[in-house]
């Protein structure tokens, strides 16, 4: 049986597009008065088409468009026609962003001044375009593809492209150049995590205890969680047992280690980070 994805309304199409637009403008600001003027690139395609600016007289837009616009076409089928769309529209206002801020004055001459806010509007403009279904750079694309041939993650793909841009710029722009490239691209990733995934970060726990039943209930009463049991069977006393698992917010793990110890100080705990939550019953109930 085929299920067909749901279709995005139209308040929908609006709001992404809406975001994808402030996204792309906020990234173009910050390559256009902070990190370009002051010789500080970016990774993927954003970094190589800096230094192809910074080598002609050709406008920096050009270069985001046209050197991305084939990983879009290549990667149609494999990301999805939505994705495709919205990662188009956003590379083509930050393109159009880039090209109007192209002879801009500097905001500020001090490197560390421009690493620290280019950085931070960055990844502030580029997590708004990723949460909001799109991309800003075909490097994520071309790692995909990559990585469905060679079987390579995609995370360890578009660090060896960015390791090998960095090391390009430190030649060709000089290393200072290319050391304050790696501190604004560390600041750009991070902040957009915090802009995709949030600042409430959410951890899955499993617990192994024979006294599930009663931590399981301490858990709902004194944190007001939802937890579920997961049949284990275990491989060395072959006995069956339940295990208790839950989502809690990165806040409340200390407590939750608490609770748990509490009841038996032996169990066995597995915390690991989710990077999202939706559906279900996540949300917090009331504690009387």
């Amino acid at each position: 049986m085929v299920h067909k994805h749901r279709k995005l309304s139209i308040g929908e199409i609006i709001t992404r597009f809406i975001f994808i637009t402030a996204g792309a403008v906020l990234a173009g600001v910050a390559l256009g008065i902070f990190l370009v003027p002051n010789d500080i690139i970016d990774g993927g395609i954003t970094g190589i088409s800096i230094m192809l600016d910074q080598a002609t007289s050709l406008p920096l837009g050009l270069f985001l468009f046209v050197i991305n616009l084939p990983f879009l076409i290549i990667g149609y089928k494999q990301v999805g026609k939505t994705f495709a769309v919205s990662s188009l529209y956003g590379i083509l206002i930050l393109s159009i962003t880039t090209t109007y801020l192209h002879h801009a004055k500097a905001f500020t001459n001090e490197t560390i001044l421009a690493v620290l806010f280019g950085g931070l509007l960055l990844g502030l403009g580029v997590g708004l375009v990723l949460k909001f279904g799109g991309s800003t750079d075909g490097a994520e694309i071309l790692a995909i593809l990559i990585s469905k041939k060679t079987n390579v993650p995609v995370g360890q793909i578009i660090l060896i492209i960015n390791v090998i841009i960095f090391i390009v710029a430190g030649f060709y722009l000089g290393w200072d150049s290319a050391m304050y490239s790696i501190f604004t691209y560390y600041i750009a990733s991070k902040v957009m995590d915090i802009v995709v995934e949030g600042l409430n970060e959410s951890k899955s726990v499993t617990i192994i205890s024979k006294e599930y039943e009663e931590i399981s209930q301490a858990i709902m009463d004194r944190l007001g969680r939802s937890t579920t049991y997961l049949y284990a069977r275990g491989g060395y006393t072959k006995e069956d047992t339940q295990m208790v698992y839950c989502v809690v917010t990165r806040l409340e793990v200390a407590k939750l280690k608490a609770i748990v110890h509490d009841i038996d100080k032996s169990a066995f705990m597995a915390i690991e980070h989710v990077s999202d939550v939706s559906g279900g019953s996540f949300t917090k109930k009331s504690i009387h």
